[in-house]
């Protein structure tokens, strides 16, 4: 497409756009889980952010592990959304 690049960001933004240019904020899913669940779940946090979005959902990434590991993952998340210094691209 014209509109975007094939960088993560780019195209997250896309997806921002198609959300009458942000007035319906974008919430992404995180995915499967999987055995890099906590680098996989900051980085969607970071494209999401930094391309406009408004949230992540992690069920699975959180859920299916122990407790304490499914409440740093979701810290790890909600830290990146908190941090000032990740900011729109």
């Amino acid at each position: 497409s014209q509109l975007s690049s094939d960088h993560p960001i780019d195209l997250c933004r896309y997806q921002v756009a198609n959300c009458y240019m942000g007035k319906i904020g974008l919430i992404n899913s995180g995915g499967a889980s999987g055995k890099n669940d906590f680098q996989d779940a900051v980085r969607t946090a970071v494209i999401n952010k930094r391309a406009g979005g408004m949230g992540l959902i992690s069920g699975r990434k959180a859920f299916q592990r122990p407790m304490e590991e499914g409440v740093k993952l979701l810290n790890a998340i909600q830290d990146v959304y908190l941090a000032d210094d990740i900011t729109i691209a």
